[in-house]
């Protein structure tokens, strides 16, 4: 259940490390100076830490995005897991550099497949404020459909992905 996944286009999906602090830094402080992101450094090591818990407990299953030199390009996860129900809540995100590349609807096709496969899951949702539109095109290009929600200001807009969806990615 812990091994890496092929995400297709030279990406994969491995557990969190402890070494990926830094990278967690890097891609999601906001531009600062060198002072306030080192004192940020431990807040990375612990939301870290917090991902490989949430494997322990099986309350959530994060993974790094990374590519074929093993860099961290962005995180993929799926939690809010109700085991009895068959769901679970998929979040992503991809550092700056790397946005508008494909690599954030590699990572969500590839943890969808592994959620149905091990997991047993049979319907992922996911959300994004509605105006943030390229959490939108993501959602849509990894298969799933608008389920609800209002469009446009800070509301949010809801999409679901079932296991019995054609799989995008075929």
């Amino acid at each position: 259940m812990g091994e890496p996944i092929d995400a297709g286009g030279g990406y994969r999906l491995r557990r969190w490390t402890p070494a990926d602090g830094p990278a967690v830094l890097a891609a999601l402080a906001p531009a600062a100076g060198q002072v306030q992101a080192a004192g940020q450094l431990p807040a990375a090591g612990h939301w870290v830490r917090a991902r490989r818990e949430e494997w322990v407990t099986g309350t959530g299953y994060g993974f790094a995005v990374v590519d074929a030199r093993d860099t961290v390009l962005g995180g993929v996860a799926v939690t809010g897991i109700d085991r009895r129900r068959g769901t679970g809540w998929v979040s992503y995100w991809t550092a700056p550099a790397v946005r508008g590349r494909g690599v954030a609807t590699r990572a969500v096709r590839a943890l969808a497949r592994w959620s149905y496969r091990e997991l047993g899951l049979i319907r992922l949702e996911l959300g994004h404020r509605g105006d943030n539109r390229a959490s939108c095109v993501v959602a849509v290009r990894a298969g799933f459909r608008v389920r609800g929600g209002v469009g446009g200001g800070p509301d949010v807009e809801l999409h679901a992905r079932l296991a019995s969806d054609p799989d995008p990615s075929a």
